[in-house]
């Protein structure tokens, strides 16, 4: 008896003209959700990895094929991480 829980999804019958059977409609939900939750971080890697049964190295593989950033900086942070790097640079430097 499968602990996980049963839902009924209706599709467009004009997506499975693409060739897609039930496993493979049901693989790509789980990946879209963990995806989702992840860029929404809900999740974290690794808990996303788990989530598909995948290593976290896998998980960071896929996201990087999918087109998914791993990092989501806002600008702020982003231009602080760039500030804190050429500190380092100039002080490597000297």
């Amino acid at each position: 008896m499968s602990s996980n829980p049963t839902l009924e999804l209706q599709i467009p019958l004009a997506l499975l003209q693409f060739g897609l059977d039930q496993a493979e409609i049901q693989r790509r939900l789980k990946e879209w959700l963990v995806f989702s939750l992840f860029t929404e971080g809900r999740i974290s890697s690794g808990k996303a990895a788990s989530l598909l049964e995948i290593s976290r190295v896998e998980f960071l593989a896929l996201l990087r094929e999918r087109g998914i950033a791993y990092l989501n900086y806002p600008p702020t942070e982003l231009a602080a991480e760039f500030a804190a790097v050429a500190a380092l640079e100039v002080n490597v430097i000297k």
